[in-house]
Order: structure tokens, then C-alpha cells, then sequence
């Protein structure tokens, strides 16, 4: 069924709001994770830069063509990498020698990103068959983004049991690997998108 002027125009207020959101909690969770020295919500926290990026570049996007939407999903699949490699990066430099974060400021940011999370993929799955892979980005991003605030919230309920900053790692370098696969998602919806959207 082909969008309205009211769908558009309720999508663009969907995508602002939800890059607004991601951006600002961005701000929040980065600086917790520097003060207690989190990898998860260091993982955490530059997905939300990522997501407010995507969500942003949706934006401009969401005028064009099927075939420039397409190209700009391949785009975004490669940005959705970033916050993987970033963490692989910061997980290395611990590795050695993973010292425990604080459980009580762990698990409050978890739950903080959680609701920031689910209020943003709640406002998002109407959504998220339309303009193909630039809204599946979005959606995709903000679930996965939820699933992650659940486990970075047991790290720190197992933390405070177990004083030991393994749970913390392991849990940074899952988010890693759900990003990766969130980005072959993205990237194969785009392919698909650009085949069908070519003449």
C-alpha cells in the first residue's frame, strides 16, 4: 500500500525524535562508562552514537529515490560496524586484565538505556517495512539495542555476586557481535532493494 502524506511526515517525526533520544543518552551512558570502566556500556554507549547517526542520515534520506535509499542502506550497514570494531578495541585493551565495574551505576545505565531503547523501537515497528532497508536499520538497531541493555543489566546482577569484570567483557563483546549481524542484515535488505529498484 503506498504511503500518505500523513505516514511521511508521522515517519520523519519518528526518526527525529528517535536520533534526539539516542544522542542525548549517547552523552549519558559514555560518561558513566569512562567513570566506572564498563566495556559493555562503553559498547553501549557508542551504539547510541551510531543509532543517532543512522536515524539522521535517515532523514535526509527518506526523499530519495529507491535506488539512492538503497545505496545509502550499504552505507549505513558499513557505519552499523563501527561500534563492533570500537568495542573489539577497547575489550583487547582489558583483556589481559578485566577489573570489575561498579554493579549499582552498571546496572542503573542498563536500565536507563533499556527504557531509552524500548521507547524507540516501540515508536519504530510500524514502521519498519517502510523505505526498505534504511527503516529495518533503524528498527533493527534500537531491538538489538534493547536485547543489550538486558544482558549488560544480569553483567552487573552477576557482578555483584561475583566480583569480577568478566561478565562485563563477555557481555561487551556479545553487543559486538549483534551489531555485526545487525549490519549483514542491513546490507543484504539494501542489496535486495537496490536489485529490485534498478531498471
Amino acid at each position: 500500500m503506498p504511503s500518505t502524506p500523513e505516514d511521511d511526515e508521522a515517519l520523519r517525526r519518528t526518526v527525529r525524535f528517535v536520533a534526539l533520544a539516542n544522542l542525548a543518552y549517547f552523552a549519558v551512558e559514555f560518561s558513566v562508562a569512562l567513570t566506572i570502566g564498563s566495556v559493555s556500556l562503553f559498547a553501549d554507549s557508542v551504539d547510541f552514537l551510531e543509532d543517532a547517526s543512522v536515524n539522521f542520515l535517515i532523514l535526509v534520506a527518506l526523499g530519495w529515490s529507491a535506488v539512492r535509499r538503497a545505496r545509502m542502506g550499504m552505507a549505513l550497514a558499513v557505519l552499523i560496524l563501527v561500534p563492533a570494531i570500537a568495542t573489539l578495541w577497547t575489550a583487547w585493551e582489558k583483556f589481559g586484565a578485566p577489573v570489575a565495574p561498579d554493579a549499582t551505576l552498571l546496572s542503573l545505565a542498563g536500565a536507563g538505556a533499556l527504557a531509552v531503547n524500548l521507547m524507540c523501537a516501540f515508536k519504530l515497528v510500524r514502521f519498519r517495512s517502510r523505505s526498505g532497508s534504511l527503516t529495518r536499520a533503524a528498527f533493527l538497531s534500537a531491538r538489538n539495542d534493547a536485547l543489550a541493555n538486558v544482558a549488560i543489566i544480569s553483567a552487573a546482577f552477576v557482578t555483584l555476586i561475583w566480583r569480577s569484570g568478566w561478565p562485563d567483557l563477555i557481555v561487551g563483546l556479545a553487543i559486538a557481535a549483534m551489531n555485526a549481524n545487525a549490519a549483514w542484515e542491513v546490507f543484504e535488505a539494501a542489496k535486495k532493494e537496490h536489485h529490485s529498484a534498478e531498471p
